[in-house]
């Protein structure tokens, strides 16, 4: 493992913010481009989801992956109200 690597979990929606995607990466600025050109996850392309509302930092990878599986356990509303605590608007997040 490299030294101050970091890992995300992270939640994506799409333009209608009618759908959630939760995932899990060590380079979020890649991953999101994956998702949005269709690389990503079969679901994101098939409900067209690549629009970042939500993301966490931990220090392993391990941490990243069990808050993804916590999170997907979670009922719907649940996610909405965690994106909602620092998402107010339900933007779309912007690395840059």
């Amino acid at each position: 493992m490299k030294q101050n690597e970091t890992y995300y979990c992270y939640i994506l929606s799409n333009k209608n913010r009618t759908v959630l995607y939760i995932g899990y990466t060590d380079n979020l600025e890649r991953r999101l481009n994956e998702h949005s050109n269709g690389k990503g996850a079969v679901f994101t392309k098939k409900y067209s989801v690549s629009y970042l509302v939500y993301f966490e930092e931990f220090k392993t990878m391990k941490d990243a992956k069990l808050r993804e599986k916590q999170l997907k356990n979670w009922h719907k509303d649940w996610k909405w109200n965690l994106i909602k605590e620092t998402n107010s608007n339900i933007e779309t997040i912007s690395l840059n």
